[in-house]
């Protein structure tokens, strides 16, 4: 099929959920991808933090390919066993003792209200079940997670919200302080705001969370849907702080593309799931797991979070050399690790137009931010081909 016919089936046949981009893109390696009529890019979009070990990535296919040929689905009624050994090298390598699998981001984070709501329950009043989250924050497109996240775009049309969410301003300990209150289960929030702009708190914010949460007696729920995995230039973008949640919730990079989520939990709030508290179909099944145990020990073994925060400084530097020399196209460059975002003075969506048009391919973010998200195995060599086009995509778009 030629890309013309497939882009008016796609438009005549699909529901409208987002704007697309006028490509189709067919073959993937490395931080490469081809579109249907064999142009190549320079994949800087990353699936939105989803392929961290690049496209295609042999040992990747080679995982999914032995399990797909053995076993791909069975129901969690039984014992699952690469899912118990992913569950374990989660918990080895972060705070947690127990996880709970789906299959997004936002079933990630339902999970985590639902167990948070629950532990809350038992262990403060039955009137305990509100959900504070951060303004700009983003959480995920079900009911209840849309509403979690507080941006009024997200909610037009959707209305009756459910019931139980606060909002405050990220990174505003004061605020958050004169939120909580009796009613409070837990404070939902992301470590570095993604969708929101890209947003990186203060250093004591953290930290300033997790005090204010043990005073409370409520839980800490850390969205790390899109910092985790290696991406912010430590395994967990929590470890920057030097303190843990008592929930986290992962997806995106977990299996490389592979639809999966995880809510990782302390012993003592997991243990309020009992049998028929909650569950999934798919979630955890042989296939995605599998491929899960492929990609984080892939990521542990090759110190890919290492490899983050090294290229992260690369991209970062290579960007303030763009914004020196663009002093009225770009206001800011700022991120952790291989996460970046380039605040903009043309409208960013001509931004990534360029940049298209030029063989990269990008994000947006917030208002008008730049957002780059390019896998983990990224080099010096293709963050400096991205720089080169981002600044011929500036020079372009300038008023």
């Amino acid at each position: 099929m030629d890309t013309k016919r497939m882009i008016e089936l796609s438009d005549a046949r699909i529901m409208t959920f987002t704007k697309r981009q006028p490509v189709a893109l067919v073959r993937g390696e490395g931080l490469r991808v081809w579109d249907s009529d064999g142009k190549e890019y320079l994949d800087f979009t990353g699936g939105i933090s989803v392929t961290a070990l690049g496209h295609c990535h042999p040992k990747v296919v080679g995982t999914l390919r032995e399990q797909a040929a053995t076993l791909v689905h069975v129901s969690n009624i039984f014992h699952i066993p690469q899912q118990a050994q992913l569950a374990a090298l989660l918990c080895d390598h972060s705070f947690a003792d127990r996880v709970f699998f789906s299959n997004s981001g936002a079933e990630a984070n339902e999970t985590a209200i639902k167990l948070a709501r629950k532990w809350a329950k038992q262990h403060g009043g039955s009137d305990r079940g509100d959900i504070i989250s951060m303004h700009g924050g983003f959480h995920g497109r079900t009911l209840a997670t849309v509403t979690a996240t507080a941006q009024e775009k997200y909610h037009h049309g959707f209305e009756p919200l459910p019931a139980g969410f606060k909002y405050v301003a990220y990174n505003d300990l004061k605020a958050l302080e004169r939120a909580i209150d009796s009613r409070t289960a837990a404070v939902l929030v992301e470590p570095i705001q993604g969708e929101g702009g890209i947003i990186v708190p203060d250093d004591g914010y953290l930290p300033g969370l997790r005090k204010l949460c043990d005073e409370a007696g409520i839980l800490l729920i850390l969205d790390e849907i899109q910092t985790g995995m290696g991406r912010t230039g430590k395994l967990w973008a929590y470890e920057h702080s030097g303190v843990a949640p008592d929930i986290m919730t992962l997806a995106k990079a977990l299996a490389n593309g592979v639809p999966i989520g995880a809510t990782l939990a302390t012993e003592d709030v997991a243990s309020v799931f009992t049998p028929g508290s909650h569950g999934s179909t798919f979630g955890g099944n042989p296939l995605a797991t599998a491929v899960g145990v492929t990609v984080f020990s892939t990521l542990i073994e090759d110190r890919l979070a290492d490899r983050a925060a090294q290229m992260g400084k690369v991209l970062l530097q290579a960007l303030e050399e763009i914004r020196a020399k663009h002093p009225k196209a770009v206001k800011a460059a700022r991120g952790r690790g291989l996460l970046v975002g380039l605040d903009v003075t043309p409208p960013v969506g001509d931004v990534v137009t360029a940049c298209r048009e030029r063989g990269l391919l990008a994000l947006t973010a917030g208002d008008n931010t730049l957002r780059l998200a390019p896998a983990l195995i990224v080099s010096d060599k293709e963050i400096g081909q991205a720089c080169g086009i981002i600044d011929t995509a500036l020079k372009a778009t300038a008023p």
